[in-house]
């Protein structure tokens, strides 16, 4: 694949004006089209969509990766490694409460990589990560 095409993910949250100022406020994306019931955001050159649903009771899921529990499902970005190093300070400023402080995931190993993970207000989880070698990405 010589082109990286962006991706487009909805998820569900159950308060959209307290998420569309997470997501426009907190994490810098841009808004585009909105209805009532919906908000587009650029997120990092991809379309994120938050649609409203009804909070409802759901379990917390996690996997165990690196002695760590992963929530599941997640969803984020692959950052360079300075823009990664930028957005973790940029979260700190905002006082983010990461599941997962930014940490060096796999350190001196096939796929090394920094990593964090927080909940947006509706508590869908976001990965960030970076490589330094960004062929690591898919190394086995």
């Amino acid at each position: 694949m010589s082109t990286l095409s962006p991706f487009h993910v909805a998820i569900p949250v159950h308060n959209l004006e307290e998420c569309r100022m997470f997501y426009r406020d907190i994490l810098n994306c841009e808004e585009g089209r909105s209805s009532d019931h919906w908000v587009d955001f650029n997120f990092f050159g991809h379309q994120l969509v938050i649609h409203y649903k009804a909070k409802s009771e759901e379990d917390d899921a996690a996997n165990e990766v690196d002695g760590k529990h992963v929530p599941v499902p997640h969803y984020g970005v692959v950052l360079d490694w300075e823009v990664f190093t930028q957005f973790e300070a940029h979260l700190k400023s905002k006082n983010i409460n990461f599941i997962i402080e930014p940490y060096i995931r796999f350190e001196g190993l096939v796929g090394e990589q920094k990593t964090m993970f927080f909940k947006d207000p509706a508590g869908n989880a976001l990965e960030f990560k970076a490589f330094k070698d960004q062929s690591q990405l898919f190394a086995k």
